[in-house]
């Protein structure tokens, strides 16, 4: 059996990041965070080589999704660049076929103090639960690698996305590079942040090849998804929805015994 990992690459908790023009293609102060986000995927992958691993899928998952500059990763692995339109979103390319997961470039979630990028996909909404737990993209995406029975083997990011991993399942790896205090970030250097990140990811992915059971996470049997949207247009629409109830004039209800309709929800009305 191959050992094979897959990453999903975000920006918003990549070393030293602290506001939304250092997140968009196009503008100035963006190229310099793409090359750190680069650097900080392409430790993920060399790390992940050292470990065992022997094929890497790497899925451009920030906005655009033309983030990594792909001369800048090892050999070795394959990259997913723009959208796939599919409900995997952010973990689109993901299968059983995969040992293991890794999240590099991951932020707290909308309604969270953590970080001054919180947000849950995009900035429509001020909160997205799932069971009562505050969902982060991180969270999402963990249960999407659990529904192909892929274990989560390392976040990185910031403390407050990092702190959830671990709340999840205390032994996921995680590499916290910055913390949020109010509208700004305090952050290690990021030379050192792609030094820890290599060296988590080495030690992440020989022991989850070793044990995969101890990074695994139990997906619920029932899923509760509220949503508080910032425009309560946005709540009657997504309302029309099956399955969908609208509960207050900003906020939405949507319950299932199965992730994949969690997903297919998620795509059309979050």
């Amino acid at each position: 059996m191959l050992n094979r990992i897959f990453i999903s690459a975000d920006i918003e908790g990549t070393c030293g990041i602290a506001h939304w023009d250092e997140t968009e293609l196009g503008k100035g102060e963006y190229e310099y965070f793409r090359r750190q986000m680069t650097a900080e995927v392409a430790a993920a992958c060399e790390g992940a080589q050292a470990g065992g691993s022997d094929g890497i899928t790497i899925k451009d998952a920030h906005d655009s999704a033309r983030n990594l500059i792909p001369a800048s990763l090892p050999e070795g692995i394959e990259i997913f660049r723009g959208w796939g339109s599919d409900i995997h979103s952010m973990m689109s390319g993901i299968d059983s076929s995969f040992c293991g997961a890794i999240f590099t470039g991951y932020h707290s979630s909308s309604n969270t103090d953590t970080s001054p990028l919180s947000h849950t996909m995009n900035l429509n909404n001020t909160s997205v639960t799932i069971n009562g737990i505050q969902a982060s993209e991180m969270l999402i995406n963990a249960f999407t690698a659990a529904y192909y029975d892929v274990p989560l083997l390392l976040v990185t990011g910031d403390l407050g996305v990092c702190e959830q991993a671990k709340r999840l399942n205390p032994n996921i790896v995680t590499v916290p590079v910055q913390k949020g205090r109010g509208n700004g970030t305090i952050s290690i250097h990021p030379a050192e942040a792609v030094r820890r990140i290599r060296e988590a990811a080495e030690t992440a992915v020989r022991e989850g090849i070793k044990n995969p059971d101890s990074f695994r996470i139990d997906l619920p049997n029932k899923f509760d998804v509220e949503v508080e949207f910032r425009q309560h247009q946005h709540a009657r629409r997504a309302s029309f929805y099956p399955g969908v109830r609208q509960t207050a004039p900003r906020k939405v209800l949507f319950s299932s015994d199965a992730y994949y309709d969690v997903l297919r929800f998620f795509m059309f009305c979050l």
